[in-house]
């Protein structure tokens, strides 16, 4: 049965702190927010993402496009490039500084797929979080791809367990090739596991409440190795503005 209404997600956050989506109902709740018209496009852009050159691991395996909105009932509106910045508290490997990416493409950014995906989240995010709306939200888009070669493992989250350091988190599957493993498990503050899964199929997604729970994603590695593999994901980030 398809979940049609955003009801079940909402209250599953606030009691369990997140939930896991599968794919034919995110879908269906994403469609309810907008069109999906331009999906194979903006899956497509996932072929064009810059090296993440500030991986302190040393990695090659992440690249990634970034993009900031200002979210308000009455409408999305894009944000000039800015630099995404974690404090230490919130990522121990790679925060501390302003990180530069390569923006989300116009095209991608102000397109179908990403208005929706950004307005289902604003309307979710409003009912689990009903107060003072009138403040909007600070919105975050990451585009990932996490590659996996033969004898090199990608790193979803290479700084382990964490928080981002916001109020909510999407993360949704955009596609995934030639890989095994991926595992995303949830624990709450003092350590104990919640839950886990895995996002296999296009559309499958997590949703997080970031202050109450922390989330870790196991290495990925290739089936095939004399093929390259990759695991692609939109992280959206709302933090009260």
């Amino acid at each position: 049965m398809i979940v049609d209404t955003l009801t079940q997600p909402t209250d599953l956050i606030r009691t369990d702190g997140f939930t896991f989506v599968r794919a034919p109902d995110m879908r269906a709740l994403l469609e309810q927010a907008g069109p999906l018209t331009d999906f194979s496009t903006f899956a497509a852009s996932w072929n064009d993402l810059g090296p993440d050159t500030y991986m302190a691991d040393g990695g090659r395996y992440r690249k990634r496009r970034h993009a900031v909105y200002a979210v308000a009932a009455d409408g999305i509106v894009r944000q000039p490039a800015q630099p995404h910045y974690q404090s230490r508290d919130y990522n121990t490997l790679n925060g501390g500084i302003e990180r530069w990416f390569e923006p989300v493409t116009e095209a991608v950014g102000s397109g179908p797929t990403m208005t929706s995906i950004v307005t289902f989240c604003r309307n979710l995010f409003g009912m689990v979080s009903p107060t003072d709306t009138s403040r909007g939200w600070h919105v975050e888009v990451h585009q990932f791809r996490i590659e996996a070669r033969r004898g090199v493992e990608g790193r979803p989250t290479p700084e382990g367990m964490h928080r981002d350091g916001v109020d909510y988190v999407l993360v949704l599957l955009v596609n995934r090739v030639n890989i095994a493993s991926g595992v995303t498990s949830v624990h709450d503050l003092a350590g104990k596991e919640l839950g886990h899964f895995t996002l296999t199929e296009a559309f499958d997604a997590a949703l997080v409440d970031d202050a109450r729970v922390m989330h870790g994603v196991t290495p990925v590695e290739p089936l095939d190795e004399a093929e390259p593999g990759f695991r692609d994901v939109l992280v959206v980030t709302f933090r009260r503005a």
